[in-house]
């Protein structure tokens, strides 16, 4: 499995692309994907995204504009786990308000932001720049 990031006018200082990494490295370690994907910071909303989206064709989408870089891991770990539960899982897309799949992306986003969190106390001012 392979994974692609691209930059669109994300608004993460290049400094930081390397906890960008290492918690993609983690995502994959905690719910391993088997296709390939493309993550795609964007420093703007595209189309009707909020703060992230996943497109049918492997390719996760992650508003960046005036967020710190923790909301913005959280997100990507949101898209993550709708993928994981397309991908993985095979089930099919759920409601975006409510529903089985979109209450476990939040829940389990937010236990994997602490996790590495506690894992890693080495990026905890990087996590809220």
């Amino acid at each position: 499995m392979k994974v692609s990031v691209i930059h669109r006018d994300s608004k993460i200082h290049p400094k930081n692309h390397s906890l960008v990494n290492k918690f993609i490295e983690f995502l994959q370690r905690e719910y391993p994907l088997k296709n390939d994907i493309k993550i795609v910071f964007l420093g703007k909303r595209v189309g009707h995204m909020t703060t992230g989206s996943r497109t049918e064709d492997n390719e996760l989408h992650v508003l960046t504009k005036k967020r710190i870089n923790r909301d913005i891991l959280r997100t990507l770990s949101h898209e993550w786990i709708h993928e994981y539960q397309r991908t993985v899982l095979k089930r099919p897309h759920g409601p975006d308000i409510g529903g089985e799949n979109e209450d476990e992306a939040n829940a389990i986003s937010g236990q994997l932001m602490k996790i590495f969190e506690k894992e890693n106390p080495n990026w905890e001012d990087a996590m809220y720049e």
